[in-house]
């Protein structure tokens, strides 16, 4: 009699499906220009900020617009940050519903690493963040949520610099866990960073609200239609004293992913996400970057006294060194507690390159540091010094352990291509002698 079959052990980084490793392709190729935009945009405002026109910068940041009466009078550095982030928070809620909803992540065994991962680099941040300021005295403890964010876009466009050729199963798990920290750091800023709240405005923002997400699932597309209630849902979030951008969330929380009736697939999600994607990359993040990066070091003192302050040394410990724990030592645990093992060619010091990579942490920590500190203040200053420098230190970390393994990478990446029947689907993803839910797995 033979033995009786031993269960499939689950793999972490499998490549998944290839339906879903093409739509994420897809994906990382916007946010990689993105993210390239984002660098140069960033690299814009911190010369100007430090030239002898920088006056112009600030009085161009200060400039303010919009109509008083409904107390939307504000700067243009604020509505980047209230505004124009509220469509990248749009997507990253569209993104994070289509993967729980219809792609892979539906699995929870897949879904369980993505998000233990967002979880431990988060926390593990925000401890050593905490541990440095810990007796400190004053505010600098507001700062605590400042290093707990990855920025996927800041991330990518160092993966396109450095040309290493990133196993797809690897960038997938990025992507997806900058979603899910972004998600978190929303989360963080509605319940924590929420001064005053107006409960008869953001009650008001639930009408409009509700009139989206009913339109949405009877599945209508009229802008004319759905772009005024997005506004007046944001205006009055913004009012509320809830930060404006959780109600990019929530709308796109509200669209459906899947067609009516015909079961799982394309659906009005990925219709606005095709549409705003390329703004939110392009233009949102990047403008936002502008306003946001511009410290002045020769007006706050220089680097000297910079360094020496506990909120600056806490962003740069929570990015360099809690980030890399925070992700590894929870992929560690999931794959201690649920026997998993790693995908075949790969190994910790791969864990360790994409944990490094997560450290940088740019556009939700810049936002964050304005909130605790206020925008312009010395504290924010330094905040984003310790931003900046922390995510360029982590880029280069994770630049050297990449590259280190980039002529493995290599070899992955091209037999990931190969597609020897010619059928558009390479072969990796069609074999039969992988359980589902592992590397490759049949597809039809």
């Amino acid at each position: 009699m033979p033995p009786p079959a031993q269960p499939t052990r689950t793999r972490l980084f499998g490549r998944g499906s290839w339906p879903e490793a093409s739509r994420i392709a897809d994906i990382l190729r916007t946010e990689t220009v993105g993210g390239l935009l984002l660098v140069g945009a960033a690299v814009v405002a911190l010369v100007w900020a430090n030239s002898p026109w920088r006056g112009a910068y600030t009085a161009l940041s200060e400039f303010t617009v919009g109509p008083a009466a409904l107390h939307l009078d504000l700067s243009l550095a604020t509505w980047a940050a209230d505004g124009l982030l509220a469509i990248f928070f749009f997507v990253a809620g569209l993104e994070l519903k289509r993967e729980f909803v219809a792609g892979d992540l539906r699995d929870p065994r897949r879904a369980a690493l993505p998000v233990a991962a967002a979880v431990g680099g988060m926390a593990a941040p925000a401890l050593i963040y905490v541990a440095v300021n810990l007796g400190t005295g004053g505010d600098a403890l507001r700062g605590w949520a400042i290093p707990t964010a990855t920025d996927i876009a800041f991330a990518l466009a160092v993966l396109a610099v450095i040309s290493t050729h990133l196993p797809t199963a690897l960038r997938v798990f990025l992507l997806t866990l900058a979603v899910v920290d972004d998600l978190l750091a929303i989360t963080i800023i509605a319940i924590f960073y929420t001064s005053e709240l107006h409960l008869p405005a953001l009650a008001l923002s639930l009408v409009p609200l509700a009139l989206f997400a009913v339109l949405v699932q009877r599945r209508v597309r009229s802008w004319w239609v759905l772009l005024p209630l997005a506004v007046a849902t944001w205006a009055l979030m913004h009012e509320s004293g809830v930060h404006a951008t959780v109600a990019g969330v929530l709308l796109g929380f509200a669209v459906p992913v899947v067609r009516r009736a015909t079961g799982p697939g394309p659906g009005l999600a990925e219709h606005f996400e095709h549409r705003f994607r390329p703004i939110s990359s392009g233009f949102a993040v990047p403008v936002f970057a502008f306003f946001a990066a511009g410290v002045s070091v020769v007006d706050g003192g220089g680097l000297g006294a910079t360094l020496t302050d506990t909120v600056t040394l806490g962003i740069l410990a929570g990015l360099i060194i809690g980030k890399p724990i925070g992700v590894m030592g929870a992929t560690w645990l999931v794959q201690r507690f649920t026997r998993a093992r790693l995908a075949e060619g790969l190994s910790w010091w791969d864990v360790l390159g994409l944990s490094l990579l997560a450290g940088i942490g740019f556009t939700v920590s810049l936002l964050i540091g304005e909130l605790a500190f206020g925008a312009g203040s010395e504290a924010d200053d330094h905040v984003k010094i310790g931003v900046l420098l922390g995510s360029l230190l982590s880029a280069l970390l994770a630049t050297v352990v990449l590259r280190i393994r980039n002529r493995h990478y290599r070899r992955i990446c091209a037999e990931e291509q190969v597609d020897a029947d010619a059928d558009g689907i390479p072969d990796v993803y069609q074999r039969t002698d992988a359980p589902s839910g592992e590397d490759g797995g049949p597809t039809r």
